[in-house]
Order: structure tokens, then sequence, then C-alpha cells
């Protein structure tokens, strides 16, 4: 499969470099000539020696090799950035040649010497890998002079396996460019480092520039800087409109050009039409950071989008970022910076927010305030035409004020990044995300078991679920989740106790506990006791705890220690309904003086106070916090969230195993050879779905192709009796349309079924095992491949239950899928059978993890039934639809 770039497409790819800054990456054309022979005419004597091995003239002829690249015995990329002028200027060339030996190609790179030392040679190094690889090229040479410590550094930690020979005063090196594990690793360091750099100057400015501030009151423009005012920003902020006036008292200017100071960030607030000159101005006096408050871009139409991508251009080719366009702004706590048109401020805390809707921004962060939450960052991406939540994530990650991170999501750029970076934030930081735009709607018609049981919401929980993502459901359950998570220790277990002066209340609570995954487990004997001897005779001193309705802040004060103490015991909910003989507010003040005497702050607790009057948030104030909830049963499903992070966290991170016996390059043939000679959309012959499953050691019961009832004989008698006798129709449901006929004991039996069924059937031997199973993968067109493991045989769809992982698997991902829910039932035995072979199972899952991912033109597998017994397991059928793989046009590499 070659990408757009190694077929010969002019497509343009962006990178980012070590400083936050961007560079974009393309093709040259022959039209770039003089262009080429300018950018080697600047460079210094001595980066043309290194280049080159000496100093030759620099003529159309010899940049003409670079030109036009066909990716099969050339490859080039050039990186550009824009002139003042608005002219193109090429500041970075690499490229290989394709040597005589079929798998090797020798490359070079040069890098304007005012830009070297920023990552640009590793960024190219990278791109032109990818696209070499594509073309069937597996190793790099480069013959580099040993006083080019810059290029010799790069080889060195670009991440690929390398080695170096020195000769005749030059040192080859040799590059294996196949993307391993610890390559993977490097570029994701490098792109962590970059973006978290390329996003300072929107939460720690120095200076703001508002363009379109107007003087008047109530222009989006104007509101937005007296934010900025009223918020105390401790840098410098300057309004910007066409007449230059003042406004709220700071003078003002009639271009960002004329503000006597640098800019670090520009927040335009102008119509949709005049942003791309705004935004120009900006960009030609250094500013690296905008924010595009104004609508009239992707969001109204084919014309709107014309105009976003010019603006992503035009930011790319000055090497900056972009929040928008049509979003809500942003905030930072670290400078008091409210560059939104927000009704009030954000309170400052832990939470960075990001959300996709400006409109569900405003009402997730008035809700979130009512609640005492409080913000390290908001971002309004809007359109996200560059700045996107995967960035945000990257940013925050080291981001020492940020604890808790919460996104609202409509749609996903590049979910398999998410994936990536989530899961190692969430080793260290919760995410809490809310997905809109989710629904039965979105279930693709299919025609396999396996892509009969996704659907796009699946591909999100699964997502969701690999990476440590905590998914809430509603708008009430994201800011109850935030509420706990910003203010409570972290959750061990899922044990948890509730104490209440009502019986009714505790059952409820109960109930909603078991529901969200909890358990309420038994007070330990010495718990119990402690809590009789300050209790009634008539209280229940068991789990729920009911302290009666006559109880007083006196008992919530003396019990919550006890509980709290019990190591039975993960997490507290206290319940409280005023009766008769106490108050609110009084039983408020038990709870809090109870918590802030806690020896220690280890566990969470949570309170809900049912009362007509006064806020029970602020009634619980204290030196330690205490997460509110207006009822028992929001305050269990926020816990049962934090559960499952909890069991996520102690889950194995697991790890991508090296398997042998794969051979993707017969697998790449087998399926380019079907494509070719057929439609672009088919299901695989019998032999050549049964050899694309052998490249990648899926094991496979044996099987004879039959043309007709006497050759059917013949194979049954090979194979020995009983057999199945198959029709090999590519595709076919067998059981469904009768094509598949089980347990056949002699030739006459077998001629009779292959008449039957007829045309060409498949004969395999009859097996028996421990449970039926199925595994297969969809290819979803956003998130790739996924692979699907559950209950199989004839009632796979009626049983369900199959569970989903997003390709690749880890050995983790592999095991979970094997060993939980009902499919973990029948692997362990069901009904008294033996255990299935729980290795043999997890292998052939990540075997078929590496088969969807390295072929993108699997659009549907079906491995069903999969026979697992004590000592291995084997697909008995299998269905195999391929497609030619989508091409991607998103140019951002990171």
């Amino acid at each position: 499969m070659l990408s757009p770039m190694a077929t010969g497409g002019n497509r343009e790819r962006d990178v980012i470099l070590r400083d936050g800054t961007t560079l974009r990456l393309r093709p040259p054309t022959p039209a770039d000539s003089t262009a080429v022979i300018a950018f080697f005419e600047r460079l210094s004597p001595e980066s043309v020696h290194r280049r080159f091995h000496g100093v030759p003239r620099i003529t159309p002829r010899l940049v003409a090799p670079f030109l036009d690249p066909d990716w099969a015995d050339t490859g080039a990329l050039v990186g550009t950035l824009a002139e003042a002028d608005e002219r193109e200027r090429i500041v970075a060339l690499a490229s290989y040649v394709h040597l005589r030996h079929a798998s090797t190609a020798e490359a070079a790179f040069a890098v304007a010497d005012e830009l070297q030392g920023r990552g640009i040679g590793t960024r190219l190094l990278e791109q032109l890998a990818e696209s070499a690889a594509a073309s069937g090229i597996d190793s790099f040479v480069a013959e580099v002079l040993p006083e080019n410590r810059k290029m010799l550094n790069v080889f060195a930690e670009a991440g690929f396996q390398t080695s170096r020979h020195l000769e005749d005063g030059v040192v080859e090196v040799r590059l294996a460019i196949a993307p391993t594990a610890v390559y993977r690793e490097q570029v994701e360091l490098r792109d962590h480092v970059a973006v978290a750099a390329s996003l300072a100057p929107f939460f720690r400015p120095r200076s703001v520039a508002v363009v379109g501030a107007s003087s008047r009151r109530g222009t989006i423009g104007g509101e937005l800087f007296r934010n900025i005012l009223e918020g105390d920003f401790t840098g410098a902020a300057f309004p910007v409109n066409r007449g230059g006036a003042p406004v709220a008292g700071v003078k003002g200017y009639a271009s960002v050009a004329a503000i006597p100071d640098p800019v670090d960030l520009t927040v335009i607030c102008v119509p949709g039409a005049a942003v791309i000159a705004a935004a120009r101005e900006a960009l030609e006096t250094g500013c690296r950071a905008l924010v595009v408050i104004s609508a009239g871009f992707a969001e109204v139409g084919s014309e709107g989008g014309a105009r976003q991508r010019e603006l992503l251009a035009l930011v790319r080719a000055h090497g900056a970022r972009l929040i928008g366009p049509n979003c809500l702004g942003i905030s930072s706590s670290a400078v008091r910076l409210n560059a939104t048109f927000a009704p009030r401020a954000l309170p400052s805390g832990p939470i960075g927010f990001s959300s996709q809707s400006g409109a569900l921004g405003l009402a997730l962060l008035e809700a979130a305030a009512n609640r005492g939450l409080g913000f390290s960052g908001f971002a309004s991406i809007g359109n996200k035409a560059d700045v996107s939540s995967n960035d945000l994530l990257e940013y925050w990650e080291d981001d020492e004020e940020t604890s808790l991170v919460l996104l609202y999501l409509e749609s996903f750029g590049n979910p398999r990044k998410f994936g990536r970076i989530a899961r190692r934030v969430a080793r260290r930081k919760p995410i809490l995300a809310m997905k809109a735009g989710v629904s039965a709607a979105g279930q693709r018609a299919a025609s396999s078991h396996t892509a009969a049981l996704a659907s796009s919401d699946t591909a999100v929980e699964t997502l969701f679920r690999q990476a440590g993502v905590i998914r809430a459901r509603s708008l009430g359950e994201l800011v109850d989740v935030a509420a706990l998570l910003s203010s409570q220790p972290a959750l061990r277990g899922h044990r948890v106790a509730v104490l209440t002066n009502a019986g009714g209340l505790g059952i409820l609570c109960a109930d909603a506990c078991e529901a969200a995954g909890l358990e309420l487990p038994h007070l330990t004997p010495e718990t119990e006791a402690a809590l009789r001897s300050v209790l009634p005779r008539e209280a229940s001193i068991s789990n729920p705890v009911d302290l009666l309705g006559s109880a007083t802040e006196v008992a919530y004060e003396a019990c919550i220690p006890l509980v709290a103490a019990d190591p039975n015991v993960d997490a507290l909910i206290v319940l409280f309904v005023p009766p008769v003989v106490a108050g609110a507010e009084e039983v408020a003040g038990g709870i809090r003086r109870a918590v802030d005497a806690l020896p220690f702050h280890d566990k969470p607790i949570l309170a809900s106070i049912i009362s007509a009057g006064g806020n029970p948030r602020s009634l619980l104030e204290g030196d330690r916090p205490i997460a509110t909830f207006a009822y028992p049963e929001s305050a269990a499903r926020a816990l049962g969230r934090a559960a499952e992070r909890a069991a996520w966290l102690r889950r194995p991170a697991g790890s991508s195993p090296e398997l042998d016996g794969i051979d993707p390059t017969r697998a790449r043939a087998i399926v380019g050879d079907a494509l070719s000679h057929g439609s672009d959309d088919l299901w695989l012959p019998s032999p050549a779905a049964r050899a694309l499953l052998s490249a990648y050691g899926i094991p496979l019961v044996p099987e004879r192709d039959a043309a007709d009832p006497a050759a059917a004989a013949t194979a049954a008698s090979e194979l020995g009796f009983p057999v199945v006798v198959k029709t090999a129709v590519p595709g076919a449901h067998k059981t469904e349309s009768g094509g598949v006929a089980l347990n056949l004991a002699t030739e006459d039996e077998v001629r009779a079924a292959a008449a039957r069924i007829g045309g060409p059937v498949v004969v395999q031997r009859m097996l028996d095992g421990s449970a039926e199973l199925l595994a297969g993968v969809v290819q979803d067109p956003l998130f790739g491949p996924l692979v699907a493991f559950g209950p199989g045989g004839t009632y796979a769809e009626l049983i369900g239950q199959a569970q989903f992982r997003i390709a690749p698997l880890t050995d983790a991902d592999a095991d979970e899928l094997v060993l939980t829910g009902k499919t973990g039932k029948l692997v362990a035995g069901f009904r008294g059978k033996p255990a299935a072979d729980t290795d043999a199972l997890a292998e052939l899952l990540l075997r078929l993890s590496r088969l969807a991912d390295d072929l993108p033109e699997v659009a549907e597998l079906d491995l069903n039934p999969i026979v697992a017994g004590p000592d291995g397991c084997v697909a008995v059928d299998w269905r195999i639809r391929v497609r030619p793989a989508r091409e991607t046009t998103r140019t951002k590499t990171w």
C-alpha cells in the first residue's frame, strides 16, 4: 500500500519542530528549480561542503535529480516558509536515490544554516523514510563527513536501528527504516515536546492583541478585550480596530504592526471575510499564536471550507499555530487570562477543559462554577482547523497546574493518535470526556458477523476503554464526575460504605452503587463494635449504616472517622435528610468537622444533603474538600466512573510482542492481486483467504477444495471422517444459505451433500472443542481496524457480547478480550467442559491485530467459529472482504 506521496502525489505534510514552530513539507516540482538553486546558494560554504563532500557549481543540472521524484528510483522533500512578500522560500531539502540493491537507498539532507538545531533534519528523515518504506525500501545509507556532527546526531537520535562504518575519511551510516516500537516512542516524544512548546504562547502569553476590539459595548471583540482587563491579565493587552480608538481607557492601534512591543498571542474578532488579512498582518509581525473567534468558515459550507483551508495554509507558511476558527476563545489561570466572551471569568483550579462546542462550553462552565469547580485552562477549539484535543492533552500532560483533563468532543480528527496520547496521559492524570453525535443511526450496513456487531458508538467506547478515558453520558454526569475527581484523592478500589439517617435513602444509594459496578462490603467486626458503642441499639451497623432519623451532628461526627478508617472501605458516601430533630446546617458542620479531623485523607468522601434551603456545597466547605451531590444516585454514578479508572490503572499497560511466522509482503501481494483482477470491493475466494491468513500464522483447520461431488468424496477420504462440506462461494453466509453440511461419516454422504450444495465446495475435518468463538476485524473509516472477540457459531449475533479493541492490540488487550465477560466464562470451561487454551487464543488475536493494522484493504474479516480446546485453537470458517484502502488527506503529522 503506497501513501499518496509515495505514489507520486503532490500532497503536502506539516511537521512540528522542537521549538513549537511548524514547517510545511512537499515534493519539489520542476517549477522549483530556481528556488532550489537559491536554497543551495544561501547555504554557507561549510554546509555545501557537508552536503556534497565538495563545493560544486550550483546549476540547474545539479538540482534536476531532486525535482519531480517518482518515489521508486528517487524521492525528495523540501521544507518551505513564507517570505515577507508572501513568496515561498525553500529552507530544507531531503532526498534519496534507490541503489542497485533492491531494498536500499542513499539519503542526503540539507537545512538552511539559520534554522539548524531546531529538529528539521529529524522531521525530514521521518517523512522521507515513511515514503521510502511505502515504495519497498527497507534501509537508508548515508555518507557523512566525520565533522558533520549535527547530521550524525540526527541519525543517532531518530530512533531507527543504526550502524556506522568509517572508511576513507567518510562515515557510512546505515539505517533500518522499519518503524519499530523504539522508533515510534522517539517520534511521540518529539511530538510531545514540540506540541507543548507550540501551545505555550496560548496559555502563558506575555502580551495579547485583540483585533476587532471595538470601543462600543456589546460587541464580541470589545467585550472580550474588557474580559482580559477585568481578569487582571499579568501581561500587556492591546486593542486593535480600524480607527485605532482606545478601548476601556487603553490606547488602541489601527493594526498589529503598529503595536510597538512583540505580540505573543493575537485574538481575531472580525467578520469572516476579513480574517485572512488580519491573520496575515499578525503573522508577519512574528506572532506565532492565533485564536480566531470569527465564524464563516467550514461550518457554513464549501465557500467557508475553502476560506478555512486558506487560513490554515497561511498559518502553516509562517510556522504558527491556530485555535478555531468559530470558537469562544481561551483562558488560562497561570497568567490570569480570560480571552473569551463568556459572561464571567473562570475560577482558577486544577481542571484543563477543551470544548469543541462554544455554546456547550459556556453551559458547562456555568454549571461547573455553580459547583465550585476551578480551571487551570480552557480552550474552545471550534472548527479545530489546527489545534485539537490531542494537542491540548500533550500540553496539559506536563502542566503542573492541571490535575484533571475535561473534554467535550463532537468529532475525532485522528482518533488513533488520540488513543496513544490519552493512554499515556491517563496514567498520570484522569481524563474525563463526553462524546456527542453517537447513536444507533450511525451503525453501518454490514455483511459479516463482526461488522454487524460493531457500531459508531462501539468504536468510541472501545477507544475510551483502551486509553483509560472516563466517559460521561450526560452533561450532569460530566460535572458530577469532575467534582469528584478534582477534589478527592484517587480511588483505589470499588468498595464503598454508605452512612445515612434514612434507611430508604441508604437502600436507593446501595442499589445505585451496585448498578455503577461498586460493592458495599461488610465492615470489619472492629468497626461494627465501635459503631455499636456510639449509636442507639436500634441503629443498623451493617453497610449501609443507618444512624436513624434521630441522628444529630454528634452521631455523624462520631461515625464518619470509624467507617472511613475501615480497611474494607475504599470510599464513603454520607447521606442526610433533615428530620425534625436536626437541621442541615448543624449536621453539615458535624460532617465537615469529622472530615477535617481525619488523620489521613486518602479515601474519597462524598456527601448528599437533601435540603430545601441553603447550598449543601457551601455548608460543607472546610479544610478538606468534600464532593457534594444533589442526590445519592449522582454520587454513586460518579464514584462508579472513578472506580472504572482505578481498575484501568491496576491493569498492566501491556506491550506489542514480536510475532514470528509473519510474511506481510506475501499478504500484500495476495490482496493486491485480488484487487487488480476483480472489482473494487470483493470477497476473497477460499484459496486466497486461506493463504492470507496463513501469511500471518493464524491456525486454520486443514481443508481441501473440490470442484464436484466425486472430488469432494476423495478429499474426505484423504482427510478422514467425519467431515464438513461447505460452499466455496466467496463471502457466503453458509448456515443461512444452506451451504454447509456437518458430521458426514461416509463418501456417499459427502457426495450427496456436495451435490445438494452445488458448485465447488470445501471439505474439512469435523472438529469439536471446549468452546465455539468468533474473532474478526472491521475497518472503521475513522478509527481504523477494530478487532472483535466473542461467542461464535450460529448464535454470534443473537448472543452478542462480543468485545472490541482498536488495533494494534497489546498483550494486555488480547488477554482482556479472552479472559473477561461472557466470553471469558466460555473460555474458562462452561457447564463442565474443559478450559480452552487462553495463550493460544490471545496469540491468535495478536496475529489478527497485526494483519488488520498492516492491511487497511481488509474491510471485513470473520473467523467464525473458532474451535478452542485445552491444547490450542483453530479457525474452521473464514470470510474476508477487501477493497482499496482509503487515502488520507490529513497534512498534520503530529
